[in-house]
């Protein structure tokens, strides 16, 4: 766990969950606005398909977890969370930014799921997290929450035919493109942790 964390890592821990959340809600009342998935109960259901949703309710939870106790959480899984949520903004901006379009308070809420929260989430980690003790020991912790949430899209997938996102569409690219798309981006995230951990090993001093 964290030592104590000082009280301006605790506030601004709050703000950036605040934000996450209302980013979310901001969205969810879009979709419900433009009626694109029908029932509020369709709507939250077709949202936890995506792993932006899903990795910014991990960053709500985390961050509250870090701004109400004392000792902050786990160094290794708010850094694996600080790389995830950074490749969600990393991915959308490259890949992802011309394929939605969004009016009014969905154009506020996109950017704070994709812009706003993953650079807030990043600087706070450089700024306020202890990273001594990050090794490369901890790199498995960085593609657990990925792989999860790949074995879950993929599951929703096969069901209902309905993938998330281009890149991983079995019925469109097939299994040999998704393959190697997936592979492309678990090998992404295991670079960016050992980043992560050589910057942990001296930023601190």
């Amino acid at each position: 766990m964290f030592p104590a964390l000082p009280p301006s890592a605790r506030w601004t821990a709050l703000i950036i969950a605040i934000v996450a959340a209302a980013s979310l809600a901001g969205l969810f009342v879009h979709n419900m606005q433009i009626e694109r998935y029908g029932s509020p109960e369709a709507t939250a259901w077709a949202m936890a398909r995506f792993f932006t949703i899903l990795t910014n309710i991990a960053v709500v939870l985390t961050f509250l977890v870090a701004a109400l106790r004392r000792d902050g959480v786990g160094g290794p899984w708010i850094a694996a969370l600080t790389l995830a949520v950074v490749l969600v903004g990393a991915v959308f901006h490259i890949l992802l930014s011309g394929i939605t379009t969004f009016s009014g308070i969905g154009t506020w809420a996109n950017q704070g799921l994709h812009t706003i929260v993953p650079i807030a989430c990043f600087l706070w980690w450089l700024i306020f997290a202890p990273k001594r003790t990050l090794d490369y020991r901890d790199l498995p912790m960085f593609i657990v929450w990925p792989c999860v949430y790949v074995a879950y899209a993929l599951a929703r997938g096969a069901n209902d035919g309905i993938y998330p996102y281009p890149f991983m569409d079995l019925t469109e690219i097939g299994a040999a493109a998704v393959a190697t798309n997936l592979a492309g981006l678990l090998l992404t995230l295991l670079l960016g942790g050992v980043i992560f951990v050589m910057v942990g090993k001296f930023a601190d001093r």
